[in-house]
C-alpha cells in the first residue's frame, strides 16, 4: 500500500535496485580492479620509502595524467556537479574551466621547484624553504584534519556501502602503495569517462536533444505542492527558482551562497584552485612520482584536457535531470524533500543517481554503479596514500628521529587503518550537516581554511624575502580566522527557506555567513595572510641566499650546494640506495605473510635526503 502512494520517481528511488546482471558487472569491476592493483603492486619496490610513497618516481605521463583526473573526480563531482547543474545551470562548471589554467601553473611553475628540491611532501618543502619544524608540523596536522572535513567526508553514500569502499581502498593503499593507487586510478579514469558519456547520451535522448533541454529547463519549476515560497514586496517567490541566467558562467556579484558571483571567480575560486592543484599533497604527489619533469608536464597537460569533460558529462546531464524530474529534483518544501530523498534542504544531489536508475537498462545500470564506486575508490585511495605520507614523513619522524625504513613503512600503512576508522566515525556526523549541494559544501570548507596555505606557498616560491617568522605567524592567524568562519557557518543553522520561522541567529552571524560569500571570504583570508607575512618578514632577518638554492622559482636551475639548515639532518639517516636482506628464519609464518603483503621482505633504502634528486 505504501508504494501505491508514491510517485513513479519516488518509487524508483525507494525500490529501484540492482538486478542480477548489474551485480555481475559490479563484481567483475571489483575483480578487475583488484587484479590491476595486485599486478601493479607486485611490479614495484613496495619495500622502499620511495617505492611506497612516490611509486619509485617511475610513472609515465599517461599514468600521471589519469591519476590526477581520477583523484580529483570523486563523488562530489559525479553527484555534486550534476546536482549543482540541476539547481542553477552551468555556472558550477567554472571550477572545471578554471582548473585547466591552474594545472598549467602547476606544471610550469610549481613542479620544477618541487622536483629540484627533491621533496616527498608539501610540509617538507616548507621546512626546507623556511627552516625550523613548527611550520611543517602545523601544516601537516592541519592538512590531515582538512582531508577528513573535505576529501573523505565528500565521499557520501549508503553507510554500509561506504564502509566497504573505505576498507577496500585502505587495502589498496596499505598493500600496494602509490604505484597500485596510480594504476587503479588510470583504470578507473577510463571507466568513469565512458560511464558518464553513456549517462549523458541517454539523458539527452530522453529530453529531446540539447535545444529542447534548454527550452524545457527554463520552465522546469516544481509544482506548488513540492515548493516552498517566501514573500518579496507581497509577491510569492519560489525558494528554488530557475534562474534567468542559467546558461551564464558569470553571475551577479551579489549572488547567494549556493551560487557563484563573478567577483568570486577571479578571487576566491582562483585562490582555492591554486591550493588544490598546486600545493595539496594528493595532487602534487602524482607529479612527484613522474619519471622526470617532461613526464610530469605531460601528465598535467592530459589532466587539463580531461577537465574539459565534466561540463558536458556531468553538469548538462544534471540540467536534463531537472527537466525530467522537476518536482523531485526541484523540490524546496522541506516535508516533500524529506519524503523524496531524506533531506529537508533539497534533493538536487540525486540527479545523477536518478538518471542511472530510471533511464539505463539492466547491465548498464551496474556498469554506472561501478563508475560511481570507481570515483569514490580513486579519491579515497589517493587521500589515504597522501595522508599516510604526510603523517610518516612529517609527523612520525619528529618523535622518532632515527626511524628505520621498515618502521616508516609499517607506520605509513598503520596510519591508513587509523584513517579508515576515523572516516567511518565521521560519516554520520557530516551527513547531518551537509547542504543540498554537495559540491558547494566541499568548496565552502576549502575556502574557509585553505587560502592561508596558498598565500604562503606563492610568496615562498616567488619572493625570497619571506622568512619563517612571517610564514608561521601569518599561517596561524589565517587558520584561526578560517576556523571562526567555519564554526559560524556550521554552528548556527538558519531556518529553512519558506518555513516562516524567525531567524534567531545573532546579527553578526547573519552578516558574516549570509552576506559574505565564501569565495569573497577566501580572497579576504588570502590578502590578510599575505599582508601579515610580508610585514613580519620585512621586520625580521631574511633567510641567507645560500640556503634557498633550488627552493624558489628563481633558483630552480641552480647547481650550487645549498647550505644546510640546523635541523636538515635530524629527520632521516638514510644512505643512498642501500639494500638490506633481513633474515627470514627467525620470523613466524604470520609475520612472513604480513611482510609479503606489505612488501617488507626486501627493504630498499631510498636516496640520500640532503642531495637533490636531479637538477632541472
Amino acid at each position: 500500500m505504501e508504494s501505491e502512494n508514491l510517485s513513479r520517481v519516488e518509487n524508483i528511488l525507494k525500490n529501484g535496485g540492482l538486478s542480477t546482471p548489474d551485480i555481475v558487472i559490479v563484481v567483475i569491476y571489483f575483480l578487475a580492479l583488484i587484479g590491476v592493483g595486485f599486478l601493479a603492486s607486485r611490479a614495484t619496490r613496495r619495500g622502499s620509502v620511495s617505492g611506497f610513497f612516490l611509486a619509485s618516481r617511475n610513472m609515465n605521463w599517461m599514468l600521471v595524467g589519469g591519476s590526477l583526473f581520477s583523484s580529483n573526480v570523486g563523488s562530489e563531482h559525479l553527484i555534486g556537479l550534476a546536482g549543482s547543474g540541476a539547481a542553477s545551470g552551468i555556472a558550477i562548471a567554472t571550477y572545471e574551466m578554471n582548473a585547466i589554467f591552474i594545472l598549467m601553473l602547476l606544471g610550469w611553475f610549481f613542479v620544477p621547484v618541487y622536483l629540484a628540491s627533491g621533496i616527498y611532501t608539501m610540509p617538507e618543502y616548507l621546512r626546507l624553504r623556511f627552516g625550523g619544524q613548527r611550520i611543517r608540523t602545523v601544516l601537516s596536522i592541519f592538512t590531515l584534519f582538512l582531508y577528513i572535513f573535505t576529501k573523505i567526508s565528500g565521499e557520501e553514500g549508503l553507510y554500509i556501502s561506504i564502509i566497504v569502499l573505505l576498507l577496500l581502498a585502505g587495502c589498496f593503499s596499505i598493500g600496494g602503495g602509490l604505484t597500485a593507487v596510480i594504476w587503479t586510478d588510470f583504470f578507473q579514469t577510463i571507466l568513469m569517462v565512458c560511464g558518464a558519456f553513456i549517462v549523458m547520451s541517454f539523458a539527452m535522448v530522453e529530453v529531446g536533444g540539447y535545444d529542447a533541454m534548454l527550452t524545457k529547463y527554463a520552465v522546469a519549476e516544481a509544482d506548488a505542492e513540492y515548493s516552498a515560497f517566501y514573500q518579496v514586496n507581497g509577491t510569492n517567490k519560489s525558494c528554488k527558482p530557475i534562474q534567468d541566467d542559467f546558461m551564464h558562467m558569470l553571475r551577479s556579484a551579489d549572488a547567494p551562497g549556493e551560487d557563484l558571483p563573478w567577483t568570486g571567480l577571479f578571487t576566491g575560486m582562483l585562490i582555492g584552485s591554486v591550493w588544490y592543484w598546486c600545493t595539496d599533497q594528493v595532487i602534487v604527489q602524482r607529479t612527484l612520482s613522474a619519471k622526470n619533469l617532461t613526464h610530469a608536464k605531460g601528465g598535467v597537460l592530459l589532466a587539463g584536457i580531461l577537465k574539459f569533460l565534466p561540463l558536458f558529462l556531468l553538469v548538462i546531464p544534471g540540467m536534463a535531470a531537472r527537466v525530467l524530474y522537476r518536482n523531485e529534483i526541484g523540490c524546496s518544501d522541506p516535508t516533500a524533500c524529506q519524503k523524496i530523498c531524506q533531506s529537508e534542504s533539497g534533493c538536487t544531489d540525486i540527479a545523477f543517481v536518478l538518471l542511472v536508475l530510471d533511464l539505463l537498462p539492466s547491465g548498464l545500470r551496474g556498469l554506472i554503479m561501478a563508475v560511481m564506486m570507481a570515483a569514490i575508490m580513486s579519491s579515497l585511495t589517493s587521500v589515504f596514500n597522501s595522508a599516510s605520507t604526510i603523517f610518516t614523513i612529517d609527523i612520525w619522524t619528529r618523535f622518532r628521529l632515527k626511524a628505520t625504513d621498515t618502521e616508516k613503512l609499517i607506520v605509513g600503512r598503520s596510519f591508513v587503518v587509523v584513517l579508515i576508522a576515523v572516516s567511518i566515525a565521521w560519516i554520520p556526523i557530516i551527513v547531518n550537516y551537509k547542504q543540498s549541494q554537495l559540491f558547494h559544501y566541499v568548496q565552502a570548507v576549502s575556502n574557509f581554511l585553505c587560502p592561508p596555505i596558498t598565500a604562503i606557498f606563492l610568496l615562498g616560491l616567488f619572493w625570497p624575502r619571506l622568512n619563517e617568522q612571517g610564514a608561521f605567524w601569518s599561517l596561524i592567524i589565517g587558520f584561526a580566522v578560517g576556523i571562526v568562519r567555519f564554526g559560524l557557518q556550521f554552528g548556527y543553522k538558519g531556518p529553512a527557506c519558506g518555513s516562516g520561522l524567525q531567524d534567531t541567529r545573532p546579527e553578526f552571524v547573519i552578516a558574516t555567513v549570509d552576506r559574505f560569500h565564501y569565495l569573497h571570504f577566501g580572497a579576504f583570508s588570502f590578502l590578510l595572510v599575505g599582508v601579515i607575512s610580508t610585514i613580519i618578514s620585512l621586520l625580521t632577518e631574511p633567510i641567507p641566499q645560500a640556503r634557498l638554492y633550488r627552493l624558489t622559482y628563481w633558483t630552480r636551475f641552480s647547481k650550487e650546494i645549498r647550505e644546510e639548515l640546523e635541523d636538515d639532518n635530524t629527520d632521516f639517516n638514510i644512505q643512498p640506495e642501500t639494500r638490506l636482506e633481513p633474515s627470514e628464519s627467525s620470523l613466524t609464518i604470520w609475520r612472513r605473510i604480513l611482510n609479503c603483503i606489505c612488501g617488507l621482505n626486501q627493504v630498499f633504502l631510498s636516496r640520500s635526503w640532503n642531495n637533490p634528486l636531479f637538477i632541472i
